[in-house]
């Protein structure tokens, strides 16, 4: 495990209007771990998440990524994806073209995109389910499909938001091991 923080949230506080969700969280997150956020309903977990994400703001303090300040950075900027609970899949696009979705918003050559939605289709264990749309998975494929479409952008931090809620528990306890596995494989830095 490195020393290096991959995320730090120094004395990070976030209002909405009288509302305290956040308050005052410091914390860091070194290159490679599997992070948890635990707490009850309401405690501002998600708020965190979207934060780092660059989809909220705090009201005060700073996040950084890999050493750079990002608290002002559009989503977009930062070298984060996030996995929704809903998994957010494009109901149109086939398994393939979700995945490669990103890479070609980024003009990746079709070469290298093919190369890389390939990888991702075998490190979430759904070869062979490309042409399918969205409708035609199961909720624990659609996670996959979710998870590889984040993944095969290569971020420096992967960001889950309660993925895994809208599955029953004995595919959310298959689904924890099978998190754990990729992370592992892929080394990237999990916050879950």
């Amino acid at each position: 495990m490195s020393t290096v923080a991959t995320v730090e949230l120094c004395a990070v506080t976030k209002r909405f209007d009288r509302v305290v969700a956040v308050d005052n969280v410091s914390l860091t997150v070194r290159e490679g771990e599997f992070f948890s956020l635990l707490g009850p309903s309401g405690c501002g977990k998600t708020t965190t998440l979207r934060m780092i994400g660059g989809f909220e703001q705090p009201t005060e303090g700073r996040i950084e990524l890999q050493g750079e300040d990002v608290t002002w950075l559009p989503p977009y900027r930062r070298n984060v994806n996030t996995v929704f609970q809903n998994y957010a899949l494009f109901p149109h696009l086939s398994v393939y073209d979700n995945i490669a979705f990103g890479l070609r918003r980024r003009r990746v050559p079709e070469r290298e995109v093919r190369g890389r939605v390939t990888e991702m289709l075998r490190l979430v264990e759904l070869p062979g389910y490309e042409k399918r749309r969205p409708s035609q998975l199961s909720g624990g494929q659609a996670q996959r499909v979710a998870l590889a479409r984040a993944l095969v952008n290569r971020p420096a931090v992967l960001l889950l938001d309660e993925p895994l809620g809208a599955l029953d528990l004995k595919l959310r306890k298959q689904m924890q091991v099978e998190l754990k596995r990729i992370q592992q494989e892929v080394g990237i830095t999990f916050i879950y």
